[in-house]
């Protein structure tokens, strides 16, 4: 029997980059796209939980199905595995994202928050992202590197629960140097709501920001994404600091 992948994203289902995952993902096994009907960015791992949720056929052909869901990419993935998958899926992706999700963005990315859920579920689960913005993105350099990485993960399955974050740097195939299992870079975004005035005299608030990342050890994403390497971190979704747990017992709390 064939793998069953089921994909996701946050920049919603006509997004090229999900067509492009899905394309590269169909020559490993059957793949069921369940993606939101909207833009999604930045929602994290955020659920639907006041209104009802809708998700509905918008295309298929011998073994790409698309589906196209009113919530968020982890409802996406809830509702792609409870209700739209035929079995279980031997494999979950997210992606291809447009822009990075290194080091701190990973807290923020709806990419992300779809493998989050994909390993709470306990699947294997991947989600990649390209370093680039623009709406006409050539995603061709990212090709081998998904073939790589999905015969190398089905062929050696992760632990339950562990997820991987892949960033692919913005440039030629034949220019991007290899890939480095690395750590998560120390860094933030030094966000500013900057106040605006809407054409009926109301102020209303716009979010910008700027991104710092003061860690410069050599062995973090966004070292060897600055390097010209595809970084990939080992994610979970586990938060407890286990370094602070003897710590706190010993402060009896």
């Amino acid at each position: 029997m064939k793998p069953l992948i089921l994909i996701s994203n946050d920049d919603g289902v006509d997004s090229p980059g999900l067509h492009h995952l899905a394309h590269v993902a169909s020559e490993f096994g059957d793949v069921v796209v369940v993606a939101p009907d909207h833009n999604a960015s930045g929602l994290g791992a955020s659920i639907t939980c006041l209104q009802p949720l809708r998700c509905k056929l918008v295309d298929a052909s011998e073994n790409v199905s698309y589906y196209a869901c009113n919530g968020t990419p982890v409802d996406c993935v809830m509702l792609g595995k409870e209700h739209v998958c035929s079995r279980r899926p031997d494999l979950i992706l997210s992606g291809i994202n447009y822009g990075s999700n290194a080091s701190i963005n990973v807290m923020y990315s709806g990419t992300m928050g779809a493998v989050i859920q994909g390993c709470l579920d306990g699947c294997q689960s991947i989600g990649f992202s390209l370093l680039n913005h623009r709406p006409d993105a050539d995603f061709a350099a990212c090709t081998k590197i998904i073939q790589h990485i999905i015969s190398q993960v089905l062929a050696h399955p992760l632990p339950i629960g562990t997820g991987l974050n892949v960033n692919i740097p913005r440039l030629p195939a034949n220019e991007i140097k290899g890939i480095r299992v690395c750590r998560q870079a120390h860094a933030q975004w030094l966000n500013n709501h900057e106040q605006r005035i809407d054409p009926v005299g109301k102020p209303y608030w716009w979010l910008t920001g700027k991104f710092v990342c003061d860690d410069k050890d050599g062995d973090t994403d966004q070292y060897w994404l600055e390097q010209g390497y595809v970084s990939v971190v080992p994610i979970r979704p586990d938060l407890t600091d286990y370094q602070q747990l003897n710590n706190l017992n010993n402060l009896q709390l």
